[in-house]
């Protein structure tokens, strides 16, 4: 399932948080991040898969 987890959120970063957590700050960190650059989103959004 993280495997998954981890596509969607190269894909679509916050998408990817969102699975994981919820719409916890995570998720709205992952949505500022994604808009200032999309790579900080990417790498922000395995990161907190691959922690949980």
């Amino acid at each position: 399932m993280d495997l998954i987890r981890i596509i969607i959120a190269i894909l679509l970063p916050p998408l990817g948080v969102f699975l994981q957590v919820g719409l916890g700050g995570a998720f709205w960190l992952n949505i500022l991040l994604t808009l200032l650059g999309y790579i900080p989103g990417i790498v922000h959004a395995v990161w907190i898969i691959a922690k949980r």
